[in-house]
């Protein structure tokens, strides 16, 4: 994933806004205009780092120096330095909290992301992990480029990313049937299909329509199994991917990724994943002037 410059410094900017308000109060009555020093931004526990490039295109926006010990995707050990930043004291401190919540946030994703791909990888299986679009509101992007960080696939980025056939669309149509065959009937040759089914005729229904991706939607590994032979003795389980989604946490996951599909999604790895813990301290003054 890669955004223009201009445009990942403009979406970091507003959030850099909304956390500074109308400015930073303790700061400017603390910290001496002028005055200049030197932080580092450390891992307090191990984990995969993410958000490496967003942190130093927003540092150096503003005029403060960085360098990166360590690369998006990299393998952190506890208390390891991430990054050395310098310059002046005022902006640092106010840009601190913005840049501890972004890389905080990608990297908690990142890591369990990695957790997860290790797993399925461990157990020698081509299953892939990918999240959801249960992301923060504001943080799409950066959500999933964590989790492409960690291994994982993004997944839908956008709703124009591909047709996505879900519940809702098939009530508001005569039949699933239906609903397939006017998509394909409509759609660009560039747009995949995938539809979400609930039950395994449904599933074979939707393979006889020639959808690319089937989403088994709450199916316990059982069903899941079941479907699978069915496909397979109609002959038409190699022209489809099975996705499976709804109720696969880490827990469980080995029991969904086990039985022949091809995908897996998880909501939890960006809905609730846990913030990795990494902190910044001033570790050198270089210039410190008086009030």
């Amino acid at each position: 994933m890669f955004l223009p410059r201009k445009i990942l410094e403009e979406k970091l900017r507003n959030m850099l806004a909304e956390d500074v308000g109308e400015g930073d109060v303790t700061t400017a009555l603390t910290v001496p205009a002028g005055a200049t020093g030197e932080a580092e931004v450390r891992c307090k526990e191990s984990g995969v780092a993410a958000g490496l490039e967003e942190a130093k295109v927003l540092l150096e926006s503003l005029g403060l120096k960085v360098e990166a010990l360590v690369q998006d995707g990299d393998e952190m050990k506890k208390g390891q330095v991430m990054i050395k930043v310098s310059g002046d004291a005022r902006t640092l401190l106010s840009s601190e909290r913005t840049l501890l919540n972004l890389l905080c946030r990608m990297s908690g994703i990142a890591t369990i992301t990695r957790r997860l791909v290790k797993k399925i990888q461990r157990a020698k299986l081509k299953t892939r992990i990918a999240c959801t679009r249960k992301t923060a509101p504001g943080l799409l992007y950066f959500d999933k480029k964590a989790v492409l960080l960690g291994g994982g696939d993004t997944h839908r980025l956008h709703l124009d990313d591909m047709i996505l056939i879900k519940d809702n669309h098939i009530t508001m149509s005569k039949s699933l049937r239906t609903v397939i065959l006017n998509a394909r009937k409509n759609a660009s040759f560039s747009k995949k299909i995938e539809v979400e089914v609930t039950r395994a005729d449904e599933a074979l229904e939707a393979a006889e329509a020639g959808v690319d991706v089937i989403m088994l939607d709450n199916f316990s590994p059982k069903q899941i199994e079941k479907t699978v032979e069915d496909l397979e003795r109609a002959g038409l389980r190699g022209n489809v991917l099975l996705e499976a989604s709804g109720g696969i946490k880490a827990e469980n996951l080995m029991d969904f990724a086990s039985k022949k599909i091809d995908i897996v999604s998880l909501g939890e790895i960006t809905e609730s994943a846990k913030t990795l813990d990494i902190n910044m301290k001033i570790c050198r003054v270089l210039n410190k002037r008086l009030f």
